[in-house]
């Protein structure tokens, strides 16, 4: 069908979507600049070329079409997680931090993005932040247990057990089955 119409984007973007769930990386890549050479502000193919690049570790490329999107569409939550992925796997810590505070500011309902600065803090060794965060994410999205589990194991790794057994208890009080967790009760013991 490409063949028939070699300048539809539309069926490029369907062959570059089945070459990603074949973990064919490389023929995504170059199936999304083919659609970038027709069209060189198609949001999709910049998204998920960038998204194949991190992929295949060939970060500078993916951070170039990250900021290429955000500079066509800045107010998007996924590309800006996106870039600080990047820019974390480039060991540019401090500007990754940057990009998700600048993410928070934009999408401050977000708990993926407090989480994911969460994650950045812990590895950071910034355990006061990541704590907030993870707070703030079980506060908007009470119902996720892996942020509870999260911020918990952060907690048991400072030997702070009451809090842990606190934030548990919560959990429990909201619903969640104790057998569930069980193990992170067991710890705080």
């Amino acid at each position: 069908m490409i063949s028939a119409q070699p300048r539809s984007t539309d069926l490029r973007l369907k062959k570059a979507a089945v070459n990603i769930e074949l973990n064919q990386w490389e023929y995504a890549i170059e199936e999304y600049g083919n659609v970038l050479r027709l069209d060189q502000r198609n949001l999709a193919a910049l998204f998920y070329r960038a998204y194949a690049l991190n992929t295949l570790r060939r970060y500078g490329e993916a951070r170039a079409d990250y900021e290429t999107f955000l500079q066509i569409a800045p107010i998007n939550m996924e590309a800006r997680l996106g870039l600080a992925t990047v820019l974390e796997n480039l060991g540019r810590t401090t500007d990754a931090l940057d990009e998700l505070n600048r993410t928070i500011q934009m999408f401050p309902q977000a708990a993926t993005v407090y989480a994911a600065r969460a994650l950045l803090e812990e590895k950071l060794k910034q355990t006061e932040p990541a704590l907030f965060d993870w707070t703030e994410a079980i506060r908007l999205e009470p119902s996720n247990i892996g942020y509870v589990v999260s911020k918990v194991e952060l907690l048991l790794q400072q030997n702070r057990r009451r809090e842990a057994r606190q934030e548990l208890d919560a959990a429990i009080s909201r619903g969640e089955p104790r057998n569930n967790l069980k193990e992170w009760i067991d710890r705080c013991r």
